[in-house]
């Protein structure tokens, strides 16, 4: 197997707006206007929001997949799901065909969550929507010798996650002791970026990058790539003075156009034009 390194090609610090009661605070990770970028991922926000924020809604071509900070996260949608998701849990959601649901805060809770939207490629945006709850406890944790490794999604150091997205990915939490270094394997055809949660860490070594919290970075791939025939090193080490915590997230690139209009995702405009008159005629179920 051939080896190489993951690099951060490009990275920024997420800007955060106020949009008024109850949407707290609001800034994007990635945004929107560079989606092209991300490929597989499409978005990703960090929000700070009450009651009333993400009430009924609908989704369709796509997938989500929030990570609660503080908070509880409820879950409603309209064929009877219910949840309540707590710091450190994810919920996945493949909205498919076409899903309509609510995220929302509980009582009087100020709910902190990241949304990272996935794509779907054409022959699975007509799939049945569904949901799976990853809480804290379930997703396996490896102790490092310098800090600990969080599995959510994907394999690594010889365990492998609960979440079982249509479209595979990895996503990892890693935690580092202050001044200490890990090695990560990523697959070197696969797109990604890491989000700083907390303290300082350098990734790569010619030409690395610091980054601190609520920084966000883009990593390097090989599109020609293999799969499972070349492996990328992604070293990273925290900063002397800081323990340090980042999310870790990476997948193969899909390659086909896209279309996004508010809550869909597709491939033409003709079929955004239908996903809004299918929502308009009923046909994504009743209200939540």
């Amino acid at each position: 197997m051939k080896t190489g390194k993951k690099l951060i090609r490009d990275h920024w610090k997420v800007q955060y707006k106020n949009p008024g009661y109850p949407h707290v605070q609001q800034g994007w990770i990635l945004p929107p206007d560079r989606m092209r970028e991300y490929d597989p991922f499409i978005l990703m926000a960090d929000d700070w929001f009450k009651r009333g924020t993400f009430s009924d809604h609908p989704h369709r071509g796509f997938q989500t997949i929030t990570y609660v900070l503080d908070g509880r996260l409820e879950h409603t949608d309209n064929q009877g799901g219910h949840s309540v998701l707590h710091a450190g849990d994810v919920q996945y959601m493949n909205a498919g065909s076409g899903a309509r649901h609510a995220e929302e805060a509980v009582d009087e809770d100020v709910i902190h969550t990241l949304q990272l939207w996935l794509n779907l490629p054409k022959s699975l945006k007509q799939t049945e929507s569904s949901y799976h709850n990853v809480l804290l406890e379930d997703a396996p944790l490896v102790e490092l010798d310098g800090g600990s490794l969080r599995v959510y999604s994907g394999s690594a150091e010889g365990v492998t996650g609960p979440m079982n997205s249509l479209v595979p990915i990895n996503m990892f939490e890693l935690y580092l002791r202050a001044g200490e270094s890990y090695s990560l394997e990523l697959p070197a055809n696969h797109n990604g970026h890491v989000y700083m949660l907390q303290g300082e860490m350098t990734f790569g070594g010619e030409g690395a990058v610091t980054l601190g919290k609520t920084e966000v970075g883009l990593l390097s791939y090989d599109e020609v790539a293999e799969d499972g025939a070349v492996v990328d090193t992604l070293e990273v080490t925290a900063a002397a003075q800081e323990r340090s915590r980042v999310l870790i997230y990476t997948g193969k690139p899909i390659g086909e156009p896209i279309v996004a209009r508010g809550p869909f995702v597709m491939n033409t405009e003709e079929e955004i034009v239908e996903a809004f008159e299918d929502f308009r005629a009923g046909r994504f179920g009743g209200r939540v």
